[in-house]
């Protein structure tokens, strides 16, 4: 079976897609430099498929050693390159460290697909390139304007796929999908591995379960007067597992000879908009835990409502996001009881 490199594997996303690919018969490479993720998520994914997958911990700025990846691993068929710094906040405050990283090893993977002969790379992108898209544009289709990104994280995912739709044209063998992701949310069924923030987290879901765990004093609700239903920013949660298995199912299209295009887009999501407080209340439900919440002043950069058209994925790749909001809920709950049982 074909073996595939995952840059940033032992991350949230990285990790969950690595088990879909061993579970589907891939062999996987996994190269992470552990900056934001956890050597000990090996031994999660490890103990849900029953083997190991290979590991280097390298960087992958560093051509060097990146080039030693490649040359220890000739029978790599494909990339899925997740690895980037992903703090919005922090990318504003130091964004000449988020360019260095992000676009350079980007740059540094695609000089060494091209010179040891790898055509395919699905790419992690984000619905962060369509800014807050106007009303003729909601639900986001792949045909939405890209708009001027908000943070320099937002940037380099517009400057990465410029990169590699440039290089494809440039090169007729390199083969592309370009996954723009929704919210990511809930952890793998198992509770062996899912999303382990390092510090106070930036997204809303570890937010929650570490407030209903008694981690945080409480969550705050940034703005309940925003021009939604019940006033709270609406986004689009998509189960992580539902994710990782759309990455399958890219890998799949290209190794098969289905691309119709060099380089291909698609928006992952459910579909449906769900708001900040719909979350707290359903996870309230879900669990009988109290979440102590308060309703505080927007955040500047976020976004009022953003949900995506997910038909072109859905027709095309075969790929459907359809795990019940409680279901995902539970599972983040789950893996939060996992990780204070295992202190």
């Amino acid at each position: 079976m074909s073996r595939i490199l995952v840059t940033g594997g032992a991350g949230y996303i990285g990790s969950h897609t690595t088990v879909e690919l061993m579970q589907q018969g891939y062999k996987v490479t996994i190269v992470d430099n552990l900056s934001n993720s956890n050597i000990n998520v090996l031994d999660g994914i490890e103990a849900i498929v029953g083997q190991r997958p290979d590991f280097a911990q390298v960087d992958c700025n560093d051509q060097a050693a990146m080039e030693q990846v490649f040359a220890t691993y000739p029978d790599i068929e494909a990339v899925i390159h997740f690895a980037a710094s992903k703090a919005v906040g922090e990318s504003v405050e130091k964004p000449l460290l988020y360019y260095r990283n992000n676009i350079g090893s980007l740059i540094t993977l695609l000089e060494l697909m091209k010179k040891h002969g790898v055509r395919n790379i699905v790419f992690s992108s984000s619905c962060t390139v369509y800014g807050q898209p106007d009303a003729d544009h909601l639900p986001v289709g792949e045909d939405a304007p890209i708009q001027k990104a908000l943070s320099p994280y937002g940037n380099t995912k517009q400057i990465n796929e410029e990169i590699i739709r440039d290089e494809a044209h440039a090169d007729a063998n390199l083969q592309a999908i370009l996954l723009r992701y929704f919210n990511p949310i809930g952890a793998h069924p198992s509770a062996l591995i899912g999303e382990l923030p390092l510090g106070v987290p930036q997204n809303l879901l570890p937010f929650v379960t570490q407030t209903a765990a008694g981690i945080r004093k409480e969550l705050k609700v940034f703005g309940d007067d925003y021009n939604t239903p019940d006033g709270s920013c609406i986004r689009d949660y998509i189960y992580v597992v539902d994710l990782a298995k759309a990455h399958v199912k890219a890998v799949e299209r290209m190794l098969t000879g289905k691309s119709a295009e060099q380089v291909e887009v698609f928006n992952l999501g459910t579909g449906r908009g769900l708001s900040v407080l719909e979350i707290v209340r359903t996870f309230i439900e879900v669990t009988g835990v109290n979440l102590p919440y308060q309703i505080v002043g927007r955040r500047e950069g976020d976004i009022e409502q953003v949900w995506a058209n997910p038909k072109k994925a859905n027709d095309v790749l075969g790929w459907r996001a359809d795990t019940p909001t409680a279901d995902i809920l539970a599972s983040a709950w789950k893996w939060q009881c996992h990780l204070a049982d295992k202190k």
